[in-house]
């Protein structure tokens, strides 16, 4: 008789090892059966209908970057704003002090982040 923690092991094992064999099984199958092509053309990087230029791995400039994370906080300020409005009945004044204080805190870091220039495109 196994023990159960034996078992519970050969269990495991077993489906691994049919997990891990379906998955080469499958890879097998879709590298001999999927369509090629011999058109050299289709090796050659493609970015919105223009042929590179340039190397794609050369620094961006951080700009991009700042824009984008500042865009996903003053967006992520509606989405918590949308529910706010729909409930400040329910709510009552202390809901609204708290999203007045929330506004508060967040032009407090608009205005930090244009003084030091964040928004300055150089």
């Amino acid at each position: 008789m196994i023990s159960p923690s034996v078992d519970l092991l050969i269990q495991f094992g077993v489906m691994f090892a049919v997990g891990a064999g379906m998955g080469l099984a499958l890879m097998f199958i879709s590298h001999v059966l999927a369509p090629g092509s011999v058109n050299p053309n289709k090796s050659i990087a493609y970015e919105c209908g223009v042929l590179p230029t340039e190397d794609a791995r050369k620094p961006w400039n951080v700009h991009f970057y700042l824009v984008g994370v500042l865009f996903v906080i003053f967006d992520l300020e509606a989405v918590f704003m949308y529910p706010w409005a729909v409930a400040l009945r329910e709510v009552g004044s202390v809901a609204l002090g708290g999203m007045f204080f929330f506004i508060f805190l967040l032009l407090v870091g608009f205005f930090y982040e244009w003084k030091k220039g964040v928004l300055r495109w150089e």
